[in-house]
């Protein structure tokens, strides 16, 4: 699901997090930023939340997709402008709004996000895995009677290939990377034949779901715009390598979008296909790996969903850990690495003993959602209608400058992002609100004018607390 930056390896180790990147040394272009934005969605989480959602039915899982992800992407183009304005890594930004020790609250989210998408990841490609010893060994498959053991056999297999390409570092990540977006390609293009002869579209398109497994319009907003943000928070860490507004905007947006409906829809399309075909619909065969082997696509299509998920996790696990490195400085990225991905390896056996894997993922992005969703609002608001697009760089790392507020942390923000988090608690209880658009960007909207009204009486008092 994430993906690194294309930047050359000087670049990326010559400038730190809160270093700017110099116009000079800024070589990203508009194609690179294009690239690497289909390739942010162009991987088996994007195809999974598609079938997901399939539980809509195709008119109003489309309808929901394009609208959450033009709505969303307009966020990341703002974000996006940011790094490229500033030169400056995501999580750096974030102390001009949180203070230098309260922006340690958006990197530990980044840590919590990033470490759920491996674990997503590595859950997917699990079950490939155990399809695969059905193949070979005859093992039973995940969900029959003795199908865990093979499911976690698989969970360690990937763990162990997750630290194998971690340690190989970001050159060898990404060319992988490259070769691994190439053959999930091919495969979609594989798979999208073979749908669309065993169905035809207009079968697809008047495809209802069973009453008792229908998912809401709302749900639907709320789990594509919780997919969607986490990119958000990770935009300027891409953009900042540009010298281009161009790039860090039109290009990214386009790419972004392009990569995300390509394989949503894929997603969509399949998943239906597969019901009409079985005449039998359950969300929790969503996944890749057991679309694939009821489409029949055999044992080379678990191989690519396998390496996909492989390549997409090592940068995954290295966001997590740089993240990681930013709340505790003395860590080094290796040690670093190694934690989160024993973390993420021991997340993704959740699924297996506690829940359906659907149950955790929706309740993942749900987390994801309204966490995120506040610090988002925050942080957009503060760059561009409190600062005015100006931060000053030099400042993000000083103590007693202007960002250090009261010890470090802007009260204000802080508070404003845990009534943001109430928000939208309470806005998924108003059946209204919740079923129909969702309660995230109404409750990144209030968080918006909570923060906004909150600094300007701030500084409109001479007696504030943050003095």
């Amino acid at each position: 699901m994430k993906v690194e930056t294309k930047v050359a390896p000087k670049a990326q180790s010559e400038f730190g997090k809160v270093t700017a990147v110099p116009l000079v040394n800024r070589k990203m272009t508009n194609w690179d930023l294009f690239a690497t934005w289909i390739g942010a969605n162009a991987n088996n989480g994007t195809w999974y939340i598609g079938g997901v959602i399939a539980a809509c039915g195709f008119l109003t899982a489309s309808t929901t997709l394009l609208v959450v992800g033009l709505v969303s992407y307009l966020l990341l183009v703002l974000a996006g402008y940011m790094g490229y304005k500033t030169g400056v890594s995501a999580m750096a930004l974030t102390r001009a709004s949180f203070g230098l020790r309260g922006s340690f609250i958006p990197s530990a989210i980044n840590v919590i996000q990033f470490i759920g998408w491996a674990a997503v990841n590595t859950f997917i490609a699990a079950t490939s895995i155990s399809y695969l010893f059905n193949t070979m060994f005859g093992w039973p498959l995940y969900g029959q009677p003795g199908g865990n053991f093979g499911l976690i056999v698989g969970i360690l297999i990937m763990s162990v290939l997750h630290l194998i390409s971690i340690s190989l570092g970001q050159r060898s990540i990404q060319m992988i990377e490259r070769i691994g977006i190439i053959l999930v390609v091919i495969f979609v293009i594989w798979e999208s034949v073979v749908v669309f002869k065993m169905v035809s579209l207009q079968e697809i398109i008047a495809w209802r779901p069973p009453h008792n497994l229908r998912m809401s319009s709302g749900v639907a907003a709320d789990t594509l715009a919780a997919f969607n943000l986490a990119w958000v928070t990770a935009a300027s860490d891409f953009s900042r390598f540009t010298a281009k507004k161009s790039a860090a905007t039109t290009s990214s947006f386009l790419g972004a979008n392009i990569g995300l409906f390509w394989f949503a829809f894929i997603g969509l399309f399949a998943t239906i296909g597969t019901a009409i075909t079985l005449n039998h619909f359950d969300p929790n065969n969503s996944d890749p790996s057991t679309v694939a082997a009821k489409l029949g696509l055999g044992f080379l299509a678990l191989l690519v969903i396998v390496l996909t998920s492989t390549t997409a996790n090592a940068v995954n696990l290295m966001s997590a850990g740089s993240a990681l490195t930013n709340i505790v400085h003395r860590l080094s990225l290796n040690a670093s690495l190694w934690i989160v991905t024993i973390v993420a390896t021991l997340v993704t056996f959740i699924p297996v003993y506690l829940a359906s894997f659907l149950e955790v993922f929706e309740t993942f992005l749900d987390g994801i959602g309204m966490f995120l969703g506040p610090e988002i609002a925050i942080f957009l608001v503060d760059f561009f209608w409190l600062k005015h697009e100006n931060y000053q760089v030099d400042e993000l790392t000083k103590v007693e400058g202007s960002y250090w507020y009261q010890n470090g942390i802007n009260w204000t923000a802080i508070t404003s992002w845990i009534l943001g988090v109430l928000v939208y608690w309470g806005l998924k209880q108003i059946p209204l609100i919740a079923n129909t658009v969702g309660a995230t960007f109404i409750a990144m909207a209030i968080t918006a004018l909570i923060y906004w009204v909150g600094m300007k009486l701030l500084t409109a008092s001479p007696k504030s607390i943050q003095e």
